[in-house]
């Protein structure tokens, strides 16, 4: 069965232009900060499903991500030279954000916040933030993978 690995990419990319987010950390809403969020929004995702899906599927969503998340970045412009340093760069933030995630049910509010805050490097109103991605996670845990695979959807957390 092929997947249409597009709809959950966009599925995160839409629950990443949530603007209730960036009004919680931030004034700004730059590239950086919307690709570190987007790959939150990823790193639970991949958290939920990896025990109810196999190894090849979640090998090929992982793989189809991040080509394109390339494609994303070479749209902006960069060059071959900087994509290459900054994909490298994003692969090794995301795999430390998978590792701390995967204890996330067992963390306090604080200890949830200081983990939110270390990936965004803001003191603004991280609490916010990790009610969010708890709403989130819950939401996922209520969802089939399928869903995401299906459509894009709309929700809020």
């Amino acid at each position: 069965m092929v997947k249409n690995y597009i709809n959950i990419y966009n599925n995160l990319v839409n629950f990443t232009r949530n603007k209730k987010i960036f009004i919680i950390f931030t004034k700004e809403d730059t590239f950086g900060d919307r690709l570190l969020i987007l790959l939150i929004h990823f790193a639970f995702f991949l958290k939920n499903y990896k025990n109810h899906e196999d190894k090849k599927t979640m090998q090929e969503l992982y793989d189809y991500f991040f080509r394109q998340l390339e494609l994303s970045i070479r749209e902006i412009g960069y060059g071959d030279a900087t994509i290459n340093k900054k994909m490298k760069n994003y692969i090794n933030v995301f795999h430390s954000m998978l590792n701390e995630i995967e204890g996330w049910n067992n963390l306090t509010l604080v200890e949830k916040s200081a983990l939110i805050k270390n990936y965004l490097n803001t003191n603004e109103k991280v609490d916010k933030l990790s009610e969010y991605f708890d709403k989130y996670f819950n939401f996922l845990s209520k969802k089939p993978f399928n869903l995401f695979v299906k459509s894009v959807i709309n929700a809020e957390f």
